[in-house]
Formats: structure tokens, sequence, C-alpha cells
């Protein structure tokens, strides 16, 4: 087992725990930012500043994914993550809705540089052997992140803390995570000699990564069903507490720490069936990834018609159905997208697919938000999220990968 390579995983868990933290926050707090920040009136403008975040780190993600190709990963991750957590500090001073929506604007943006970055650094680390589990490991982090977001509900309510108070230490905490971590992650030791020779120029690393038809299938493949994941993430606390009279505390907590639980078990039992599925076919993790959009469907369909009947058991189930469908679908598509780039393309690979889902999530926390101010029904919503799922299970069976790699 190479020590580097999991010393590399275990540094990174804490860098996207973080990285999710910061964005769950508000989504968990929003209660209480839109009463105490002033310019907030409606649900779609909220919508508005949640879609800044995704539009600024969707617009930085493909220039972003070519640097993490092209200079030191590690180096890209520390800097990236000093950035985003001085906004984190920022976010708690804001006082009108232009401030919260600059500073949600400037954390898309430096936090657009670490997924394809850290991801890309795990690949170069891990064969094929290990290169699920690892992503999925990661991944963890993230599922994690979301779930100490999820208890911001009750922080922003405390009388002694309050949601400044956990923007302005959550930042402060990131800064000074990168100071150890800026002196133990390093690249892999033959990167140099798998790297060798002239770069592409950005156009044409884009035309040949947009010239591969299974790239292609893999970029809707992860848009697609990314659309109802930001929407889940974004706005499951504030539909639970609105439709189950939940308050803000419990609708964050049930909202997210049940399918975030099921994804962090699913990561780890997807990472691992994949690379023993890879063993035998070099389309295992297609499969592991397929079978967990399979059941992302009846998951959507489930939680859109249980909420209106006003059961919170029945949504948490289907929500944690959720969470072991993202589970194996998040932890394969860097692993899959490896098996069909070179090397010194995954980062501007997976910076092409921010570009496009997240896009496409700040389009969908927009739409939702318009959707919820026009009473339109949750079935109806979600029924068309499940569709876009569906199709993407089609999609993804039919990549075609070159190599076991």
């Amino acid at each position: 087992m190479n020590r580097r390579a999991w010393l590399a995983v275990a540094l990174l868990v804490p860098v996207a725990l973080l990285n999710y933290l910061d964005r769950q926050l508000v989504a968990t707090m929003q209660r209480s930012i839109m009463g105490d920040v002033s310019g907030i009136e409606s649900q779609e403008q909220w919508g508005h500043m949640l879609a800044w975040f995704k539009w600024t780190y969707a617009l930085a993600s493909p220039f972003a994914g070519l640097v993490a190709d092209r200079f030191s990963k590690p180096l890209i991750v520390c800097a990236s993550l000093v950035a985003w957590s001085a906004v984190t500090w920022a976010t708690g001073q804001a006082t009108t809705y232009d401030h919260l929506l600059a500073t949600r604007a400037a954390m898309g943006l430096s936090e657009a540089f670490y997924i394809p970055t850290a991801l890309a650094l795990i690949a170069d680390h891990h064969a094929s052997a290990t290169r699920s589990r690892a992503v999925g490991i990661h991944q963890i982090g993230i599922y994690l992140g979301v779930m100490l977001g999820s208890l911001g509900g009750f922080v922003a309510d405390s009388p002694a803390l309050g949601w400044r108070w956990g923007f302005s230490t959550i930042g402060l905490a990131g800064i000074a995570y990168a100071v150890p971590l800026l002196f133990l992650l390093r690249e892999p030791a033959d990167r140099v000699a798998r790297t060798s020779g002239p770069a592409e120029s950005p156009l044409a690393s884009w035309r040949a990564l947009l010239g591969n038809p299974s790239f292609r299938l893999l970029l809707a493949y992860f848009t697609l069903p990314a659309i109802a994941g930001w929407v889940v993430r974004d706005w499951m606390p504030s539909v639970l507490q609105k439709d189950l009279g939940l308050t803000q505390g419990l609708a964050g907590v049930s909202a997210v720490v049940w399918w975030q639980s099921a994804a962090i078990a699913s990561a780890v039992l997807g990472g691992w069936l994949a690379d023993r599925w890879m063993r035998s076919s070099d389309r295992g993790r297609i499969y592991v990834s397929a079978l967990g959009m399979a059941a992302i469907v009846p998951a959507l369909l489930g939680v859109g018609i249980v909420v209106g009947t006003k059961s919170l058991p029945l949504a948490i189930l289907f929500l944690m159905l959720f969470g072991v469908g993202w589970g194996f679908f998040d932890t394969n598509n860097m692993p899959i997208l490896s098996q069909i780039v070179r090397p010194d393309q995954r980062a501007a690979g997976y910076g092409l697919m921010n570009l496009a889902s997240i896009s496409c999530g700040g389009l969908a926390d927009v739409g939702f938000g318009w959707l919820r101010d026009q009473q339109v029904p949750l079935p109806f919503v979600f029924g068309g999220f499940a569709a876009l799922a569906g199709l993407s299970a089609w999609l993804v069976l039919q990549i075609r990968p070159h190599e076991k790699t």
C-alpha cells in the first residue's frame, strides 16, 4: 500500500469537509439570515443569491481545471482553502443583500479551484485498483461537511452564538488548517515523468475533451442529476420547515443528516464494489454508477409525494434512498473520467463538468424558488427531477471506456 497516496486522501478529507460546510450553512440558516440582512424580500430573490455562488463557481471551473493540470496541485488546494475561508469569514459580516451577493460570488470563484484539483490529485496518486475507494473516502468529507452544516439552524437560533458567529469561526478554522496542509500535501513522486512535454493550449484541451464522445456522455450524465442534487441540498431544509411545520434547527438536521449518512455508507460500498468489479470488466465503475442512478429515480418521486402528506419519517426514508444512490454516483465520476481521458486532462475535464452541472444547478435554484412562490405542487417538480435521473442512467451505460486505468 502506498502510504503517500493514502496520506493525500486523509489530508484532503478535512478540506472537503470545510468546502461543503461553508456552502451548507446558508441553506440551514436561511430564516435567520433573511431576517437579519436587509433587502431580501422573496424566495426567488434568495434563489438568485444561491445561484450567484453556482454561476461564478461554474464559470471559473474550466479555467481552474486547466490551472490544476499545469501547476502544483497541492499549492492550488491550499490557496483555494485560504481564499474561501476568508470569504466565509466575510459572509458573517454581511449586512445587506448586495453584500451577501458579493460574498457568495467570491465564494464560488474561490471554491471552484478545489474539487477538480483535489480529485485529479487523488487520481494521480491512485491507480485503477484503489481509485474508486480513494475518491469515495474523500467524498465522505463532503458528506460530513454537509451534515455539520445541517446544525447551522441550531447555531443561528442560539442567543449566545448566532449565524454570524458560525461563518466567522469556520472561516478562521479553514485558514488555520491551510498552514500544516501546505507542508504535508505532496504530488505523487512520478508526476513529472508522466506529465513531461509541452502543455496543450486551453482551447486545444477543451476541443480534445469535447471531441471525445464518451466525455460528452459523461458531461451530460454528471449534469442532469446534479440539478436535483443542488435543490435537495439548498432547499430541502426550507421545504421541510415550511411544509411540515418544523423548527429551523430540526428541519436542517432532518433534511441533511439522514441522507448524507446513507451517502457515506454507499460511498464506501460503491468504491469497494467498483474497484472489485473492475477486476472482471472495464465497465465496472459504470455499472455501479448506473445502479446508484436507478435508486435516485424512485427516491425523488417519493420525496415529492410524501412531503405533501406531512410525513417526516417517510420523507427521511426517501431522502436516505437518494443518499444511497448519490454515494454510488458521486464516488465514480472522477474514476470514470480517468478511464476516458489522458492523465493531463483530468482536472480540465472535471472543470468542464462542473461548468455544466453547476450552471444548471444555479438555474434550478432560481427556478425552484420561483416555483415555490407560485405554489407549484412538489410531486410535479420532483417528478421532473426523477425523469432527468432516469435519462442519466441510460446515458452512463452508453460510455465506452478506453482502458482499465
